[in-house]
């Protein structure tokens, strides 16, 4: 399986859109700051992921939930968490770096 996921930093409330073949290996990496890009924002939360069958599948789906389109495509399935959380734009901003 291949995987698109969002993780949720606890410490900035940002977020990392990223892709896996094994995703319970990945979080744990993110988690225990092995991650170069994640380290110095965690600790981290999976919020939201997606399975796929095939790579190019999920490859395109995680290039479009970078995207402007994506970003808001995840605020509105995220709504209610981002509600719950306060968090309702930060990282899924089209113009936030730190999820490209």
């Amino acid at each position: 399986m291949f995987y698109v996921y969002v993780l949720r930093s606890e410490s900035d409330a940002g977020f990392y859109i990223g892709f896996s073949t094994d995703l319970k290996r990945r979080l744990s990496e993110h988690k225990r700051g092995a991650s170069f890009v994640t380290k110095s924002r965690g600790p981290w939360k999976l919020i939201y992921y997606e399975a796929y069958t095939e790579r190019e599948d999920a490859e395109g789906r995680e290039k479009f939930l970078k995207s402007g389109a994506g970003r808001r495509f995840l605020r509105a399935q995220l709504r209610h968490y981002l509600r719950v959380k306060g968090s309702a734009s930060r990282g899924l901003n089209q113009d936030d770096p730190t999820t490209q």
